[in-house]
């Protein structure tokens, strides 16, 4: 049975986030100072002993994806302390947290550790930290892994202390963006290695609303940004050429575009065919272009024995011989990505990274011995 101390003073971080919590909240910072635990307050805990952090990193931090602080991507219209306002007040509703305001008395304070259930890589702890602040500034997080990190299943690898109204209310939030954040960081990480000497990429294929996390995920598991939107780089695609009257024509209108406009940015043209490959060039040759990188699209051509065929693409690359960074796109996946890598392509952008994540399985909880012995009964833990 739990041992459950009730303070007599009342806590002004227990609202559960009533119905006028909005998504102009602030937050004080992209990763808050942890706040001074109270050691005057009564501590949630159990009767067995709880299990203490790991003192060091991952058990194989070779395996280790990024070990310092992985910042998200510059946006200049993104607002990341929206989304997790919107996050908490989606769960709140115009009510708060009905359950732990019926079940938990105001002053109870409880201990929580997270948990991987998976082997991956850790992402999202700093957006974790942006969460508790924002719930409760006083509540304290300590961490034994970074964004980045390769946890094992069943390693205890962060705990929270505090009001434990708010921290159950935190919970799935966090979990939420952990979970998929970690999910995207271990497929990147993966891909990562496979493709070297290549560069992996994600695309725009990202969760609405959720573009930055998404990416700020394919960073911390070793990958790099493709474009963050529409503003950033020029990409003249199948369609722009299509109505543009052919490959040449598109290139023409973007350098007047960007002359005119005195745009300094990248410029990518998507090519389906070594001919239209040709067509570039010879455009390139014959003018003054601000083009920056060629994409070959579906040029990695799948065989009937679960192969694929990348003549073409090296044939393309071959061609380019350098002149301008080359990405292949499609047909890209965690079995077929390495033999593109050794194809000689810049990059490899696979929209995989985030339209069909899965995420990695972590959870917090306030009694950790019995968390881990049904997490052994059913092998998560």
């Amino acid at each position: 049975m739990p041992l459950i101390s009730i303070s007599s003073s009342s806590s002004s971080s227990s609202s559960l986030l009533p119905h006028h919590f909005s998504a102009e909240t602030l937050i004080s910072s992209l990763v808050p100072s942890p706040s001074t635990r109270a050691s005057s307050l009564p501590i949630l805990r159990f009767s067995r002993r709880i299990v203490s952090m790991a003192a060091s990193g991952p058990r194989n931090p070779s395996a280790a994806a990024v070990s310092e602080v992985v910042n998200p991507p510059l946006h200049p219209t993104y607002d990341l302390r929206a989304v997790v306002a919107l996050a908490l007040s989606e769960d709140a509703g115009d009510r708060g947290d009905v359950t732990c305001l019926a079940t938990i008395p105001i002053d109870v304070k409880a201990e929580a550790t997270f948990i991987a259930k998976e082997d991956g890589v850790i992402a999202g702890i700093s957006l974790a930290e942006m969460i508790f602040n924002e719930v409760d500034p006083s509540l304290k997080v300590e961490w034994s892994a970074k964004d980045g990190n390769y946890v094992h299943k069943g390693l205890q690898f962060g705990k929270v202390y505090g009001c434990a109204r708010n921290i159950i209310v935190a919970e799935r939030v966090v979990l939420n963006f952990m979970q998929r954040m970690s999910g995207i960081a271990t497929l990147t990480k993966a891909m990562s290695d496979a493709a070297h000497p290549a560069c992996i990429l994600e695309t725009r294929k990202t969760a609405p609303g959720l573009r930055l996390v998404d990416k700020w995920a394919v960073l911390i598991g070793g990958g790099k940004n493709h474009r963050l939107g529409l503003f950033d780089m020029v990409m003249i695609k199948d369609n722009h050429i299509s109505v543009a009257g052919g490959v040449t024509n598109a290139l023409k209108s973007v350098d007047q575009f960007l002359e005119q406009n005195k745009l300094t940015i990248p410029v990518e043209v998507e090519t389906r065919t070594v001919e239209e490959v040709k067509e570039v060039l010879q455009y390139a040759t014959e003018n003054k272009t601000a083009l920056t990188r060629i994409m070959l699209d579906n040029m990695v051509v799948p065989l009937p024995n679960g192969d694929v065929d990348v003549s073409m693409l090296k044939d393309a690359v071959r061609l380019i011989n350098g002149r301008f960074e080359t990405e292949a796109s499609g047909n890209v996946t965690i079995e077929t990505v390495k033999k593109i890598g050794e194809s000689g392509v810049t990059y490899i952008s696979s929209g995989a990274l985030t339209h069909s994540v899965k995420a990695l399985d972590i959870s917090l909880k306030i009694d950790t011995e019995l968390a881990l012995q049904v997490g052994r009964r059913t092998n998560r833990a």
